[in-house]
This record gives C-alpha cells, sequence and structure tokens, in this order.
C-alpha cells in the first residue's frame, strides 16, 4: 500500500487537512515572495507559500534573526515545519531549524515517548476567575469583572433595545444589497486562526439545522495569524490591506456571497508574542505596547486595536447592523509562548471596555444614524469563550485538555472546534438580539 507523506496528504485532501510538523530539508528560499522550497519526506521536491506572521527560531529555539532572510536558511539546511490548510493550500505557520524535538525523536526511534525539548514552566491559573463569575467585590488588578457595567453579565436594557430595533432591520438582501426575498443575510466573522476554528465549528454545528433561517450563511471570514495589531489598519498596503481587500472578500465569494450582504459580524481577536525581527518582516514600523506588557497594558493595547478594527467594518460592509464580539479561549496549557495564560484571559477586559466605550457614548463608536455620521456597528459581546481550564465555571462550562491540538495546546483540536460551534450556535439561537435574523421566525 502506497504511504504518503502529510505534506502531500496536505496537498491532496485539502479540507481534512490540520497543522502537523513535518522534517524538511531546505532547497529554495523566496524572502520577497515569502515563499519555501524543500524536500519532503516523500523525496519530493514542494513550495509552500510562509504565512507572512510565519515565527523562525534557531535550533536552540530563539528566534531566527531575520526570518526569511536569514543566512542560516539556505539550501541543504534541516528545517521542522508547521504546516496549516488556508483554503486549499498547505501555508507554513512556523520554521526551527534543526530537529524540533530530538528529545521526541530519539525517543520515538526506541519506541518510548519522550517530552518536549525546553518545556515551558507549568502556571498556575488558580487565581483567575472568569468575568462571568467574578463578584461585585472581586477585582483583577484593581479591575471590576464582569461582561458589562457594574460588574453585571446583563446586557443594558436601554442597549439591548437598540440591538433589537437593528435586528428587525435585517432583511434578506441581494448581492448588490437591495431587499430581495431571495437573497442572503450573512453573518461573517472576523479575526486569527483560533476565529477560524470555531468559525469552522459554528458552521459545521450550524448545518442541517432545521430552525435556522434559510436566507442565513456564515462565512468564515478569519485567518491564521491575523493578530489585531495586523488588521487594524484596512489602507496599509501590507497586511492589513491583504487582509480586508483580498482575503475576507475571497471567502465571501467562495460563499457566493458578496460584503454588500454582510448584516452582523462576529470578532474574536487576540494579539500575537511577535519579536522585533518578526515585526520587521511583517513591515510593521511601529507597534508601541509589547503584548507582554503587565497588565492592564496589554489588555489596553488590544483594546486600542479592536477599536480601530470595528471602525473598519461599517466602510467594508455598508449594510453591517451589528458585531457581538468574543474574547479568547484558555491558554493554560500551552506548549509555547503566543497566548499563554494570562494573557488570554486578560483580552476578556478589551472586550469588555470596548463595549463599555459605545455604552459610554463614545461619538467614535457611535451606531445611531440619529445622532450622527456612523463609525462602528453596534457592538455587544458574543458567548464569553474562557474558562480556567478544566474547573467548570458557574455554568458548568469548562475545557478538557483535548480540546486543545496536541502539538501546541494552545489551538484547539477536532473536539475542541466542535465544543466551540456549539456554544455559538446556543448564543446565537437564544440572544434576543439576533433571533429575529438568526432563526425562523
Amino acid at each position: 500500500m502506497m504511504r504518503l507523506c502529510p505534506v502531500l496528504l496536505l496537498l491532496l485532501y485539502p479540507v481534512a487537512a490540520q497543522a502537523f510538523d513535518v522534517r524538511v530539508t531546505v532547497k529554495r528560499v523566496d524572502a520577497e515572495g515569502a515563499r519555501l522550497t524543500f524536500t519532503a519526506p516523500d523525496g519530493m521536491e514542494r513550495t509552500a507559500r510562509v504565512d507572512p506572521a510565519a515565527r523562525f527560531l534557531d535550533a536552540g529555539g530563539k528566534e531566527l534573526p531575520g526570518g526569511l532572510k536569514s543566512p542560516e536558511l539556505k539550501e541543504g539546511a534541516t528545517a521542522t515545519l508547521t504546516v496549516e490548510r488556508e483554503g486549499n493550500q498547505p501555508v507554513v505557520k512556523a520554521l526551527r531549524l534543526g530537529t524540533a524535538n530530538p528529545a521526541a525523536a530519539k525517543g520515538k526511534a526506541a519506541g518510548k515517548a519522550a517530552p518536549p525539548t525546553e518545556p515551558l514552566p507549568k502556571l498556575d491559573t488558580s487565581a483567575l476567575v472568569a468575568l462571568t463569575d467574578m463578584r461585585p467585590d472581586e477585582t483583577y488588578h484593581g479591575k471590576q469583572g464582569g461582561l458589562y457595567p457594574g460588574s453585571s453579565n446583563t446586557r443594558p436594557a436601554s442597549h439591548t433595545k437598540a440591538g433589537i430595533e437593528l435586528a428587525r432591520q435585517i432583511r434578506p438582501l441581494d448581492k448588490d444589497g437591495k431587499p430581495a426575498d431571495d437573497g442572503k443575510i450573512v453573518l461573517c466573522t472576523i479575526g486569527f486562526s483560533n476565529t477560524s476554528q470555531c468559525s469552522q465549528g459554528f458552521i459545521e454545528a450550524a448545518r442541517g439545522d432545521s430552525a435556522l433561517n434559510p436566507n442565513l450563511v456564515i462565512v468564515n471570514g478569519a485567518q491564521g495569524g491575523r493578530s489585531a495589531f495586523m488588521i487594524k489598519d484596512a489602507d496599509d498596503g501590507s497586511i492589513g490591506t491583504a487582509y480586508w481587500k483580498e482575503w475576507v472578500p475571497e471567502q465571501l465569494s467562495a460563499s457566493d456571497v458578496t460584503a454588500a450582504q454582510v448584516q452582523a459580524v462576529w470578532l474574536k481577536e487576540t494579539e500575537a508574542s511577535i519579536g522585533p525581527a518578526m515585526l520587521a518582516q511583517l513591515g510593521v514600523k511601529e507597534y508601541d505596547v509589547p503584548v507582554r506588557q503587565p497588565f492592564p497594558k496589554s489588555a489596553e493595547s488590544l483594546l486600542a486595536d479592536l477599536r480601530k478594527i470595528v471602525q473598519i467594518m461599517p466602510k467594508r460592509f455598508p449594510n453591517l447592523k451589528v458585531c457581538y464580539v468574543s474574547s479568547r479561549s484558555y491558554g493554560g496549557w500551552a506548549l509555547r509562548e503566543g497566548n499563554r495564560e494570562p494573557f488570554s484571559y486578560e483580552t476578556g477586559f478589551a472586550v469588555k471596555w470596548l463595549i463599555e466605550e459605545q455604552l459610554r457614548g463614545e461619538s467614535e463608536l457611535n451606531f445611531d444614524s440619529a445622532k450622527g455620521e456612523v463609525k462602528a456597528p453596534w457592538l455587544s459581546w458574543g458567548p464569553y469563550l474562557w474558562a480556567n481550564g478544566d474547573r467548570p465555571r458557574k455554568d458548568g462550562f469548562v475545557f478538557a485538555y483535548d480540546d486543545f491540538r496536541e502539538n501546541d495546546r494552545m489551538h484547539h483540536s477536532a473536539a475542541g472546534m466542535r465544543k466551540m460551534g456549539a456554544e455559538l450556535l446556543k448564543f446565537f439561537k437564544s440572544d434576543e438580539t439576533a433571533r429575529p435574523w438568526f432563526v425562523k421566525m
């Protein structure tokens, strides 16, 4: 029976493929075109696109200066690639020179399991309390919890009323954005890899649900590696422009819908832990607040970027009415930096503060045309997707270790994607500002 290497399987069966690591030999590097040609384990020469946010490490696990332009990344060099599927193409998400896990490789050869190389310190997240579980007299570094002001998890009645009024205006539209009985109501998701995984789970959970509006189309507009600071400017001539003006339109087109039919958005964003060399490779010249600043600096940085992202939306989606925002899921089991705790937990405060700005009537987030120019959609919490690992929240929501992939325990496994999808479906079917357009009425 013919055996196929993971890269070849990814090329032949892109729909089923997930992230995996593969050891290769470098043949050619096209730094300008962001492409890497290598010899795969099956002996065949292959070329893959390199994600602009890909992480490059040397054999010791430290950041590789210069990224694709590093002189160490030359013909004949061995490397371990982390590959994921985007659309129908394999994309390199990370590269480490040499064998990424020599201890594991030796253990495998001897028929024994071995721990990961350079394991990260075990995290104690016992002090973290879900925003939804925090008491009014309880704070996190002096900041109140709850999803809404006053440590409440209930959306203010006046804001709910405004959301319902907008929801009742949502109707099927044709591709030009005009009302049509056979038109579509598009819910587009925006964000990074974790958002994309949740969106896939959401779409699968919604498929075949007879209770949903038959005119509804859910489009996964999230893209792996696209942190908030990368997509906060649709006119940057770089990553932001590519995301908003190429990637998202392509995902809409693939579902046979247009930006004019997008009337609702689910947004889930974060910031990535990226060093100066990688930022330079990405063409990012200014990034004032590193994501590893102590709380509340990191949350404030994300807040600033979320504010800019929601301000982009009415310009890209002219008929957009509502946007639901979620924070990141648990990162306490992560095997690498990026969104380890408490950073994942702290993204909830950025979402909370963003919505509170609109509730205070900040003009830059105005959604009411009667009060002036619309600068943003109506904002609300979507499902709150953080729980303290395997410690159940008061409502019973909890994560299992296997809800996250073995290779990094940060991205969701198939089981985790199903869990996230179920939470999203439950939210949109039950929320009173979503029901008027999400389900059959």
